[in-house]
């Protein structure tokens, strides 16, 4: 089933067409990421898509036949917008979907009952009983669209999305929100509207790398549709069924995910060359023949000179340029960095109450930096990793501790929502602010204008201002401006943000190379593994652990860890259970809350009905069905069938221990 179709799409950048002329279409089984190099119009096609920005020619066309009501797609921009007084409740269920707006009314009521019956104890009013009884009616009412619509197994599905985001307190005010948390809350309001198709500009950027594994193996799982640009290249791989590039103003479709794509493309690459040497060839011959005099010319025919001509026109295949920085390094002394025992906390709450104990963010730490250290950060949002590079960088004092820096460190910081002062400087002004030239590894100087070609900004693109620079040539300005100054400790949050896979690939590239200290916060799995030797762990309790090894060896240690610790608590929970008795139980259950009652009738109707589907299942693996192709499906949907059971089962068993509602 098409849910999208684009046809001869035509928009116009700052000085030329970004795409002309492009046509594709999107079906309801299509997982596709749309690549290109930044500034070729990623974002702006897909703010195209979704109405946001309107197209110079074309058409964008959706099949609405395909949902009722609301929405047919959900857009996650690369910067998402929100209202700074809304609560998270406000903003994650702002959409129009019919199915949404009853899930809030019924959070609304439950919330409201909740906080009556609590004040019911001290407030025994018939104002608070009659309001008390209103919203009763209310949730009754609401209960029963709920039962006819079948909305509680949606409703279960958007708090397990909320839950999984760590998004608990819906009261909370979106200004108060962190820029990882803001991202999680747009993310979250994405994924639990009720739409066949998902529109995810760089939905991994802000994300703390469990999260983004997280929504890998959802959108691996969803049934819908989505259409994405991102630069995250094991979530392609893992994700993409398909692979849209975007370059010289058109568009391209690889079948397949990332890995395909780069195999297909190198295919591609060494045939156009193969095409230029066998044009390059004939040319030789043909080009003498043409300078001749016209009596040589009077025999051929017109239509061979004009393959000739054409021939002449061919434009030849492009190389991609390289991405290549090597200066003169400065000398790193003997000490290059110590610190001895840092510590850094934060206020908890207000502090009317003086008694409120402070936060640890980063407690009693202590490291030698080395010559060549290549050190990656790995902790959740709000672990404090950009606390501590900035404390490292002197932006920001420890509370206690001391750093102890060498005579010869010279620290670069790229942080991660870098400043521009005058956004109408040209690139070129910007660059010599720093430095009008700049001496390679080799000894050769050369310009800020030719450094800035090497980094891909060539021609008119050096006098244009930043403001007119998109969000990735923009963070490429001002590495290149980092860089500049010669560092010889390079402390990168979140680089790869906004950058282009292709830019991502030469960025890697120099720092392998890099005979400095590197100290990188990052996101991207792929990029911590390649530049990454070991690995600071931030705890939540403010400590900070080392891994020696990659950033994916690391994530399945922690993996299998949290594996034998939820056995565990399983089997000392099962032992207690089998321990206890009622006869020896003195404190009553408490009851089920009317959701949980609803939550627990609809897990058993689940259960029931996964476990005829798990005897299906065995029947057909056990001899019934010979189709390789049809096993392989049947043997993945009965492993992800036994893993919901034991969920199901877990959360049922717990339910089922508390007295009726």
């Amino acid at each position: 089933m098409n849910y999208l179709s684009v046809k001869n799409l035509t928009k116009i950048g700052r000085e030329a067409p970004l795409f002309e002329n492009i046509t594709f279409g999107l079906d309801d089984t299509d997982k596709v990421a749309l690549i290109g190099q930044n500034g070729t119009g990623k974002s702006t096609l897909l703010n195209c898509i979704a109405g946001i920005v309107t197209p110079d020619s074309g058409s964008v066309v959706m099949n609405k036949s395909e949902v009722e009501h609301g929405s047919l797609f959900s857009f996650l921009p690369q910067i998402p917008a929100y209202t700074p007084s809304n609560t998270i409740r406000e903003h994650i269920f702002s959409s129009e979907s019919p199915k949404l707006d009853i899930i809030r009314k019924y959070e609304q009521v439950c919330h409201a009952i909740a906080g009556a019956s609590k004040q019911a104890a001290n407030d025994r009013s018939a104002d608070n009983k009659k309001s008390l009884l209103q919203n009763e009616t209310r949730l009754n009412a609401l209960t029963q669209i709920m039962n006819e619509k079948d909305l509680w197994t949606y409703e279960s599905e958007v708090a397990s999305i909320l839950n999984t985001l760590g998004i608990t307190d819906l009261d909370q005010k979106m200004q108060e929100l962190s820029g990882g948390m803001k991202k999680k809350v747009a993310l979250a309001q994405v994924l639990v509207e009720d739409s066949k198709l998902l529109l995810l500009d760089e939905p991994t950027n802000h994300l703390d790398i469990s999260t983004i594994s997280w929504l890998q193996d959802y959108l691996v799982n969803t049934k819908r549709a989505v259409f994405m640009v991102t630069h995250d290249r094991y979530f392609l791989d893992a994700v993409c069924n398909h692979i849209y590039e975007l370059e010289n103003k058109s568009i391209s479709l690889y079948d397949g995910n990332y890995s395909a794509y780069l195999e297909k493309k190198e295919i591609e690459n060494q045939i156009a060359q193969n095409t230029d040497r066998r044009i390059e060839s004939v040319l030789r011959v043909e080009r003498e023949w043409l300078l001749r005099a016209p009596c040589a010319r009077a025999g051929k025919s017109r239509s061979r000179i004009r393959k000739i001509h054409g021939m002449m026109a061919h434009e030849k295949f492009k190389k991609q340029k390289k991405f290549e920085f090597e200066v003169a390094g400065r000398r790193l002394g003997g000490k290059v960095l110590e610190l001895q025992n840092i510590s850094k906390f934060y206020p908890k709450g207000n502090r009317v109450n003086t008694d409120a104990k402070d936060i640890p963010v980063i407690k009693d730490f202590s490291f030698t930096f080395n010559k060549g250290d290549k050190i990656g950060v790995y902790g959740d949002n709000g672990s404090g990793k950009s606390t501590l590079l900035n404390i490292i960088s002197n932006k920001i004092k420890p509370d206690s501790g001391e750093l102890v820096f060498g005579t010869n460190t010279q620290i670069a910081y790229y942080e991660q929502n870098p400043t521009f002062k005058d956004l109408h400087l040209s690139v070129l002004e910007y660059i010599k602010e720093i430095a009008e030239n700049i001496t390679l590894h080799d000894g050769t100087i050369i310009s800020a204008a030719r450094m800035l070609e090497r980094f891909n900004f060539e021609g008119k693109i050096q006098h244009s201002p930043l403001l007119s620079l998109s969000g990735g040539e923009r963070k490429r300005v001002y590495l290149v401006r980092l860089l500049m100054s010669n560092p010889n400790f390079l402390i990168l949050d979140e680089p790869t943000n906004d950058f282009d896979i292709f830019t991502m690939g030469v960025l890697e590239d120099f720092l392998t190379n890099y005979k400095g200290c590197l100290l990188i916060v990052s996101h991207d799995r792929f990029f911590m593994d390649k530049i990454a030797e070991t690995l600071f762990i931030l705890e939540n309790d403010g400590s900070i652990s080392g891994y020696v090894g990659k950033c994916s060896e690391y994530l399945e240690y922690k993996n299998n860890q949290d594996r034998k610790k939820t056995q565990a608590t399983k089997e000392k929970r099962n032992e207690k259970n089998t321990q206890t008795t009622p006869h020896t139980t003195n404190s009553t259950p408490r009851r089920r809350t009317f959701k949980e009652e609803k939550e627990f009738e609809h897990l058993e109707e689940a259960i029931f009905s996964a476990e005829d589907r798990k005897e299906e299942l065995e029947k057909h693996m056990g001899g019934g069905e010979t189709n390789p192709s049809k096993l392989a499906t049947y043997s993945k949907e009965y492993a992800q069938l036994i893993s919901d059971l034991e969920l199901q089962y877990s959360r049922w068993e717990e339910l089922g221990t508390l007295t009726t509602y």
